[in-house]
């Protein structure tokens, strides 16, 4: 059983993804038992084909396939869903996520004396890559996103991250949730830790998200997600014996 399973969610990325796929082979390897899942979210080029070569010539990559789109966050719970690595790491499939990053977003989930109550290994990006615009509309929604969760993270959108499989497929599903796994993790009573990661720029095709669309679904999943946060269960059962005594 792999360790570690890498998560990559691709649609239309076969310009990034062959070398996304070799980087995370260089960087991983040596470090951990792994594997690799790249999910294809309906990709209309030749996305699949280049992943397809891969897996010729890698025993441990697989590829899933999404018949019609269904985002991001189907992407990687799909994923992380089909898994067999207790840690999963995920970064996006557009090849701005260096995957030479992966060994110290891992580190310490995989260190013997983490706790298992660290859940979530966030990545922060560091002198990001991208257009002024974008940049500009990250920074006013992250810091929105923080003023409301008070989830102690600058930069929920990075899509490096590692946890514990087990502790997300214990967070509610929705359209969107990997942008606020840290609120999710901290609501689910799990630490969280944050690594500050680079960035660079995109290497081949375009973006599958306008500013536009990124603020307008940002608005009903920031309500959605308060929502939750403010409705957590703060009970913990204790289990009672024949006896009568609690244990």
């Amino acid at each position: 059983m792999s360790l570690v399973s890498v998560v990559v969610p691709v649609k239309n990325e076969a310009e990034n993804i062959g070398d996304l796929i070799s980087g995370i082979q260089a960087s991983c390897g040596g470090v951990c038992e792994f594997e690799i899942i790249v999910v294809d979210d309906a990709s209309t080029d030749a996305s699949v084909d280049v992943v397809r070569a891969a897996m010729a010539e890698n025993a441990n990559v697989r590829l899933l396939q999404h018949p019609k789109s269904g985002g991001q966050s189907a992407a990687v719970h799909s994923g992380v869903t089909a898994a067999a690595g207790k840690f999963i790491a995920t970064l996006d499939g557009d090849g701005q996520n260096p995957p030479q990053e992966l060994p110290k977003l891992l580190a310490p989930l995989l260190d013997a004396a983490a706790s298992d109550r660290l859940g979530l290994v966030a990545g922060q990006r560091v002198k990001r890559q991208d257009t002024l615009s974008k940049r500009l509309a990250s920074k006013f929604a992250n810091a929105l996103r923080s003023r409301m969760l008070k989830d102690g993270t600058r930069d929920t959108g990075c899509g490096l991250k590692a946890f514990r499989r087990s502790a997300f497929l214990e967070m509610p599903y929705f359209n969107h949730m990997h942008r606020y796994l840290p609120a999710l993790f901290s609501r689910a009573g799990y630490d969280i830790a944050h690594v500050d990661v680079s960035h660079r720029p995109r290497g081949g095709g375009r973006s599958n998200y306008s500013n536009l669309q990124r603020g307008l679904v940002g608005v009903v999943d920031l309500v959605g997600v308060l929502w939750l946060m403010r409705r957590r269960k703060t009970v913990t059962p204790v289990e009672v014996t024949q006896s009568g005594d609690m244990t």
